[in-house]
């Protein structure tokens, strides 16, 4: 399943020129949603849905000032965030969304707190192939060993979205397992244990071995310990991309889960052909990735693409959201063969099962 997706051109010219300010004023825009949904102004808007407000009206039950009111109100109008009808300010579906969409709540939180500021340095990021928006944060050279050290509100974002869109197809994940032979399975890049510790709660046949870096091994083993799951899942230090570091061998199953986004065509090749000397002929490898070619419907595509500036300017300067096609070609360099790929798990997940490419 692979989809054709942004090939919209078929417009007025006059309809381009407003797409194209669109595009130019949407910081702006971005920033005055934001503010129109912390300050409460969406919501009073959604409590009086029926009715509508006056501009006296959202300035007597609002704490924002007279002047924030009115300039945030024009913007929204604009924006098709709030509509305007015989005076009365009323809340729009995009207006709905911004406020009690689970997904769009993440979103913003996310771009704004984690990404905003940093993607000021995307031209930057790019000829130097380093997350230079990161230094607004610390002196890291990649945002990885930074993860537990960020600011709360950073850090709570980026966790967010991060597990919103992995943990959602971790039920699907576990019902396959629950299909297999598979009992032993080496988590590589288990951040702080999320997936392992559901397969544990949820598999009980399976035992785990959670491989990452220090700093989220250490959270890991707090989440364990908290669980009670020690004797099902234990844990392994290491830097993957160190050519002096090698990972635990046999295991039935190696399973990553949006892991090699973070890493460079390069690198990834590097990295599985790592994973391949941990593999013997029966050992599977699950990649689960959003691959945005993969996608059902064009939100999740547009979603995941535009991740891709999170990993110049913030995470390390030469990842993206990779289409299908070039994992796969990375994973053919690295000796592997994939024998199924599996999509629509969760929100926007596939999965590519690979194994030992014998000659």
């Amino acid at each position: 399943m692979k989809n054709d997706f942004f090939n919209h051109d078929d417009i007025s010219a006059y309809d381009a020129q407003y797409e194209a300010q669109k595009i130019a004023f949407a910081p702006i825009i971005f920033q005055v949603a934001r503010v129109m949904r912390d300050k409460g102004l969406l919501e009073l808007l959604h409590t009086n849905r029926k009715t509508g407000l006056t501009l006296e009206q959202i300035n007597q039950a609002s704490q924002v000032n007279s002047y924030g009111i009115s300039l945030l109100l024009e913007s929204s109008l604009s924006a098709n965030i709030v509509k305007c009808i015989d005076d009365h300010y009323f809340l729009s579906k995009i207006g709905f969304y911004l406020l009690k969409d689970t997904m769009t709540q993440i979103n913003m939180n996310y771009n704004h707190y984690v990404n905003y500021q940093a993607l000021f340095h995307l031209e930057e990021s790019i000829e130097q192939k380093k997350p230079i928006g990161l230094k607004n944060f610390g002196s890291w050279q990649t945002i990885y060993p930074a993860l537990t050290s960020l600011p709360k509100k950073v850090r709570d974002s980026w966790f967010k979205f991060d597990h919103y869109y992995s943990d959602s197809a971790f039920a699907d994940v576990s019902n396959l397992l629950a299909t297999t032979q598979i009992k032993t399975i080496l988590d590589v890049g288990g951040n702080t244990g999320k997936f392992s510790l559901f397969i544990a709660q949820n598999n009980p046949s399976i035992q785990l071995t959670l491989v990452d870096l220090a700093e989220q091994i250490h959270v890991a083993q707090e989440n364990i310990a908290e669980h009670h799951l020690e004797q099902r899942i234990t844990t392994y230090i290491a830097d993957v991309l160190a050519t002096d570091q090698t990972l635990p061998k046999d295991y039935d199953m190696i399973w990553m889960s949006q892991f090699l986004d973070c890493f460079s065509k390069k690198d990834i090749i590097s990295l599985l052909k790592k994973v391949t000397q941990s593999m013997t002929n029966n050992t599977e490898l699950w990649i689960m990735e959003p691959l945005w070619d993969r996608q059902k419907h064009e939100t999740s595509a547009f979603c995941i693409i535009n991740t891709s500036p999170y990993f110049t300017t913030m995470a390390n300067g030469k990842s993206k959201m990779y289409r299908s096609d070039d994992l796969l070609n990375c994973i053919t360099q690295a000796g592997l063969k994939d024998i199924e790929i599996i999509d629509n798990l969760g929100l926007c997940q596939s999965i590519i099962r690979c194994k030992l490419a014998l000659e």
